[in-house]
């Protein structure tokens, strides 16, 4: 598992939520930081995907465990 500086909790929230606070969790690193998200969204998936390419951000590593997700974005 890869380090990271900021955790965001995003579980039980629906689609846009969970987007909504990675942005503004992103805001608050500084370049090259990571930021995990771990969300039970199933649509959360092809949200972050969208999300990094959009943002210019990172996206490090997106796993499904089943009824949880989580996701490691790098902020440009």
């Amino acid at each position: 598992m890869t380090d990271f500086n900021l955790e965001l909790d995003a579980r039980g929230l629906n689609c846009p939520l969970p987007i909504l606070r990675a942005k503004k969790s992103i805001n608050e690193l500084e370049s090259g930081q990571v930021l995990k998200v771990i969300s039970t969204d199933p649509g959360s998936i092809k949200d972050f995907d969208s999300f990094c390419k959009q943002t210019g951000n990172t996206l490090l590593s997106s796993e499904d465990a089943g009824s949880e997700f989580t996701f490691l974005i790098k902020k440009h």
